[in-house]
């Protein structure tokens, strides 16, 4: 299943990359020793523990808006461009070989609801972070698919408003949803975990006249 919901607009609609970016310059921060950091997807150099300062700052005060027993726990932020560029083309591959009768434009949309293409990333910019919920032993909530599980793997539960996951998946997803919004961060629809503020798709979504941050590299 790689077609998506008329109404859900795709990171790599021309109507997201048509925004521009005013770079505010803001560094990027270590969420480490800040927030609850998960090692899955750690690099040697720290990267991916990294964010706009200025997102931080949101997060922690989302966090601190989930009820007691509830934590955030923080996947991956920051991205490298090459990491970005990668992970989109093998991506974009994989959907090639399982769906032949795919056009090089319908690979480009369809891989653009996992993996944002390069030219738009926000993760690339500091400006987006995968996340789920934890208790306070560190065990992850029932949210209905794991982190990074894509369209096909999880029979499109991984959407946010997906209808085929359990009322308890949904409530967390909720719970999540409530907090992270309260402080300006906007979902990516078909990713529950993707979250993401002062990037293009933020600033499309918010009615933005520009976006706040831009490709940045590490350190940056």
């Amino acid at each position: 299943m790689w077609q998506t919901s008329n109404d859900v607009v795709l990171i790599s609609d021309p109507r997201v990359s048509a925004i521009p970016v005013r770079e505010c310059g803001e560094p990027l921060a270590d969420m480490r020793g800040r927030l609850r950091v998960d090692r899955r997807l750690a690099d040697g150099e720290g990267a991916y523990a990294h964010l706009r300062s200025g997102f931080l700052d949101r997060l922690e005060r989302a966090g601190r808006r989930l009820p007691e027993g509830f934590h955030l726990l923080i996947v991956e932020g920051y991205r490298p461009i090459e990491t970005q560029r990668r992970i989109f083309d093998a991506y974009r591959a994989e959907l090639q070989t399982a769906f032949p009768e795919m056009s090089p434009d319908e690979s480009y949309v369809a891989a653009s609801r996992y993996v944002s293409p390069v030219e738009v990333a926000p993760h690339t910019a500091g400006a987006a972070v995968d996340l789920t919920l934890c208790g306070p032993d560190g065990v992850e909530y029932d949210m209905g698919t794991q982190v990074n599980d894509n369209p096909e793997e999880s029979d499109g539960a991984c959407y946010m408003a997906a209808p085929n996951i359990s009322a308890d998946a949904r409530a967390h997803r909720k719970l999540l949803a409530d907090a992270l919004e309260s402080t300006g961060l906007v979902n990516y629809p078909t990713e529950w975990w993707h979250w993401s503020y002062g990037d293009r798709y933020w600033a499309m979504s918010t009615g933005s006249s520009h976006a706040l941050y831009g490709p940045v590299g590490f350190p940056g």
